[in-house]
């Protein structure tokens, strides 16, 4: 597992999460994004969204 600062939680798949309600998601995928913002539309999953949400920093 990898956190990314001000980014999603990396880990290592393929991963089941349970839900607060129980409801379980699988993916399948080598490595699967969790998101920590609360921005995603596909949660618990991170579709980027926190890059949206906060300003880009250059340089």
């Amino acid at each position: 597992m990898r956190v990314v600062p001000g980014g999603p939680v990396l880990v290592e798949g393929p991963i089941e999460v349970v839900g607060p309600d129980g409801t379980p998601t699988t993916c399948d995928r080598f490595v699967v994004a969790l998101c920590t913002c609360g921005g995603t539309r596909i949660p618990p999953l991170c579709d980027s969204s926190h890059r949206r949400r906060r300003p880009r920093r250059d340089g």
